[in-house]
């Protein structure tokens, strides 16, 4: 059964110019300020709020690169450490070219971006990948403690034609980022090719990194855990059932801790489940782009459909309608239990406090 969920009014943000839609929109929150990233064109827009989402900052302009993808959650990702905010995005400096390039550069880099004033200015972009052109894929993920440490992990392609799972830690709140480490390799010479990954770090500082796999014909979600950022542990498969798919479903889904617990969220087909390490799945829906994020009250979890964007709330069993339109939904649990979503609609960005 699909509910109509009543919430409040939605802020509608850009685009920023009239070349280029507003793209790919994800949020970090500390206390009542919530921080918004989003793409445009070949720019990363930056968009502040300081009551908890109800009303936005104009975007300023944070980057220009010739090349930004920004398709199929190749897109910035942001997150506070401590009183600072961290941006990090893939750019490169030319157009691959090709039926085939989803708009990606021959050689892109994953570069993080600081700033330690609210967005008013921001640092000079530092290279994450210590392989130039390694993270031309696009497709990463970023996480916090809320403090200094933090964690980017990226699809990889210094092996050549495959891709691997490689990750950085930063303990120092972005500045610096340390030494890659290879998180995962497939023995089938790729994990899947086109779905971002995930991650995410604990209340009690342990890493968590999940991925679409390729092993065997499926592609099926893996996570990998770590203290310290250095050695993951053997990946576990999540969900009891399989994928069989000889193609890349370009859908990564997401990671939460809500009530203590590990939670992911993911599609298989056209089902939306979630599930934690060492538990069968539960499916939740059918659609697309599944996002994830664990608030006091529990989880919320919100994807994308044919007829607009779904959510579900803590405490219920049935997703509701936040949005006849839109795609690609992003959330951020907000202190006292509730969230705030983004999403992508029409060339906009609308973002919406959820109750």
């Amino acid at each position: 059964m699909i509910l109509l969920l009543a919430t409040m009014l939605a802020v509608q943000i850009g685009p920023p110019g009239t070349d280029a839609p507003a793209r790919e929109p994800q949020m970090a929150v500390l206390g009542s300020t919530v921080a918004l990233t989003f793409g445009a064109g070949n720019s990363i827009y930056f968009s502040l709020s300081t009551d908890s989402g109800r009303t936005f900052s104009v975007p300023k302009k944070v980057v220009d690169a010739p090349v930004i993808p920004l398709t199929h959650h190749r897109g910035p990702r942001i997150t506070f450490a401590g009183d600072a905010i961290v941006i990090t995005a893939v750019w490169g400096n030319a157009d691959a070219g090709g039926p085939h390039a989803h708009g990606l550069p021959p050689a892109g880099d994953l570069f993080a971006l600081r700033s330690a004033d609210l967005g008013k200015t921001w640092s000079k972009p530092v290279v994450i990948n210590d392989l130039p052109g390694a993270a031309t894929e696009g497709l990463h993920a970023l996480a916090s403690d809320g403090k200094a440490e933090l964690f980017a992990a990226w699809l990889d392609g210094r092996a050549g034609n495959g891709k691997k799972l490689y990750g950085s830690q930063s303990s120092d709140g972005g500045v610096t980022w340390s030494k890659n480490v290879l998180i995962y390799e497939s023995p089938a010479g790729t994990i899947c090719e086109c779905c971002h990954p995930s991650v995410a770090i604990a209340p009690d500082g342990e890493i968590l990194v999940m991925w679409r796999n390729w092993l065997d014909g499926s592609r099926d979600m893996y996570l990998a855990q770590s203290r310290g950022g250095v050695r993951f542990s053997t990946p576990r498969k999540l969900g009891l059932g399989t994928w069989k798919l000889n193609a890349c479903p370009m859908d990564g889904g997401g990671i939460a801790i809500a009530g203590g617990k590990i939670v992911t969220a993911w599609r298989r087909e056209h089902q939306i489940f979630l599930a934690s390490p060492g538990a069968a799945e539960r499916q939740i829906g059918e659609g697309t782009d599944v996002a994830v994020a664990g608030s006091a009250a529990g989880l919320y979890a919100a994807w994308s459909t044919a007829a607009g964007i779904r959510v579900l709330r803590p405490g219920s069993s049935d997703p509701a309608v936040l949005a006849p339109r839109g795609s690609f939904p992003s959330l951020a649990a907000l202190s006292g239990g509730s969230a705030v979503a983004a999403w992508e609609d029409g060339g906009k960005i609308v973002v919406e406090q959820l109750r």
